[in-house]
């Protein structure tokens, strides 16, 4: 009786169907490239751990993108440089799976560096395969964080130049400067022997994974002859001779660390996630499950935009217009959007109100009220209010705009309102808001709804300044003093 004792893992597919194309039976990689050999390494450790049903294998973006074209686990393809991110959600979601990231150098040394430190320092129970081949495979390769000094590539003609581009990344020596991770090897895919010893990494670190012990990092040195321009031969010498003098093999760290127990899980009962999502309401505000606002205008999905510079309170006014919506048994929706400047630049937000389910928070057309702070805001987002739709512009800052005319138009000067009648600029928000409920109450509202407006600002305002008390009085004084700007109306 013949026995089979080296073939093809049963961690891998048979056939490769999900490859396109008529070849089925091929990897992708190019001839002489070290993804196929590690791809073989890590199958036959998950194999032989027993992990194959309960193993995450995170996809980069690189070479190996395609890498879930080959293997029979569980496959995760995510965008670039996010592999240790979604590797931590998938675990602490699943904390009974086993996570298994492969990055490349562009993937983890460049874009993902920040997801792959944070993920190490905070010792994620997962096992990370790098791929470090000294340059951007992917793309025809152009020069990397692992380029070495004076190496040519697409983009460094001339050799990698120290002064401008810095020396190459020692990923395992920064990861070995940290507390929290227990393994940490560098090998190389070159001779019989590299491959037997990167072999022994490779299940250890798999090994460390079904014991849960903690982050591993295994840094594989692998050949690109292709990209490199050299054959089997001289592609193996420049990583022997060459890239081991930046990236020496060898083990930086094992650490016997006991398993822990396994974190809790991610709750996922719907009425566990809405209790966590939201809270209970303050006593005295919101209304019963089933209530409902009759007003025709609440029929349909209302959207709204809320503009201007930061400092204005801008994301504050929609967030207040949202959780008005949310105490009122509304779907809602709060999309802020702002520059880098603390305050003075442009800020926004994007505010949708609906009794059915919200399919996306971006509003970029159809907007049924566009408030606009400043002229620029204005200028921006005067395109996306509805031919029908209300506009709510600061006075003080622009003149009377022309608008459709089906479009009503309402100026108010919210930052005077509020200094003068109510002593305080930063009410200034609960002024406009005011307005708005004259507005709507003038022309859009039944009585029940008039009143309930009122009740329910008087609720938010409640709930937003609980552990404020003494501004409650002050925003419900600019919110009644904003209601009195009928002029324009």
């Amino acid at each position: 009786m013949s026995k089979v004792k080296f073939g093809r893992s049963p961690v891998f597919f048979d056939t490769f169907e999900r490859r396109p194309g008529p070849i089925k039976k091929n990897m992708h990689y190019c001839p002489g490239c070290g993804h196929g050999i590690l791809h073989k390494l890590i199958a036959e450790a998950i194999d032989h751990y027993g992990i194959k049903e309960n193993t995450y294998f995170i996809a980069p973006v690189g070479c190996a993108v395609f890498a879930y074209y080959y293997f029979n686990c569980g496959s995760i393809s995510v965008p670039h440089g996010r592999a240790p991110a979604v590797g931590t959600g998938a675990g602490r979601a699943e904390p009974e799976k086993f996570v298994i990231s492969y990055q490349g150098d562009g993937d983890l040394a460049a874009i993902g560096f920040n997801e792959f430190i944070q993920a190490a320092n905070r010792g994620e129970r997962m096992s990370v395969f790098f791929v470090n081949n000294s340059n951007y495979g992917m793309t025809g390769g152009q020069m990397a964080p692992t380029t070495l000094p004076g190496q040519k590539t697409m983009t460094s003609p001339y050799g990698r130049n120290v002064k401008t581009d810095g020396y190459p990344m020692p990923v395992c020596e920064i990861v070995n400067s940290l507390k929290a991770p227990i393994y940490v090897e560098r090998v190389a895919l070159t001779t019989p022997a590299r491959i037997a010893a990167a072999r022994r990494a490779v299940f250890k670190a798999v090994e460390n994974l079904k014991d849960r012990k903690g982050f591993s990092l295994v840094e594989v040195l692998s050949p690109c002859p292709v990209n490199l321009k050299m054959n089997a031969a001289a592609v193996n010498d420049f990583i022997e001779n060459k890239m081991t003098e930046y990236f020496p093999i060898g083990k930086f760290r094992d650490l016997e660390v006991p398993a822990g127990e396994l974190p809790p899980p991610v709750i996922r009962e719907p009425e566990a996630v809405r209790e966590v999502l939201f809270p209970k309401k303050t006593e005295g505000v919101g209304v019963d499950s089933a209530f409902r606002n009759t007003s025709e205008i609440f029929r349909n999905e209302l959207r709204v935009r809320v503009s201007g510079f930061g400092g204005q309170g801008i994301l504050s006014l929609g967030l207040m217009l949202a959780n008005m919506g949310r105490l009122r048994n509304f779907n809602v929706s709060w999309m802020p959007s702002y520059g880098p400047e603390q305050r003075g630049g442009a800020a926004s937000c994007a505010v949708i109100f609906s009794h059915e389910a919200i399919p996306s928070p971006m509003v970029e057309r159809d907007c049924d009220l566009l408030i606009a702070m400043t002229q620029t805001a204005l200028d921006k987002f005067r395109h996306q209010l509805k031919s029908d739709g209300i506009l709510i512009y600061d006075r003080s800052a622009m003149e009377r705009p022309q608008m459709e005319p089906g479009q009503l138009v309402v100026g108010v000067d919210a930052l005077a309102i509020a200094n003068e009648k109510v002593g305080n600029s930063k009410c200034a928000n609960s002024v406009v808001i005011g307005v708005l409920a004259k507005v709507l109450g003038e022309r859009y509202l039944n009585a029940a709804d008039r009143e309930d407006f009122d009740r329910v600002f008087h609720e938010a305002v409640t709930e937003n300044f609980s552990d404020k008390p003494k501004v409650i009085p002050a925003n419900l004084l600019a919110y009644e003093e904003g209601k009195k700007v009928v002029e324009e109306l």
